[in-house]
């Protein structure tokens, strides 16, 4: 029986999450080309691209991405 008032398994439940994502990307529209540049060139740098790619492969296992979304954003991400 579904209870209301019982904790989530994990700590972010899904909504949070995407809660989340929604007020990431609204920060992300409301700043200037340079900081956003800024920002994605520190998100790519090669030791984060490593756990980008760790995740992804995580996902993968899981069944929460196919085998071709994990071959075109690992093409992406070069």
């Amino acid at each position: 029986m579904f209870n209301p008032f019982k904790k989530a398994k994990s700590a972010m439940s899904a909504t949070a999450m995407g809660m989340l994502q929604k007020v990431a990307a609204k920060k992300l529209q409301k700043m200037s080309p340079q900081e956003q540049q800024k920002m994605m060139q520190e998100a790519f740098k090669p030791e984060n691209k490593k756990k980008m790619l760790a995740v992804m492969e995580r996902m993968k296992a899981a069944g929460q991405i196919t085998e071709e979304q994990y071959r075109i954003a690992k093409q992406k991400l070069g």
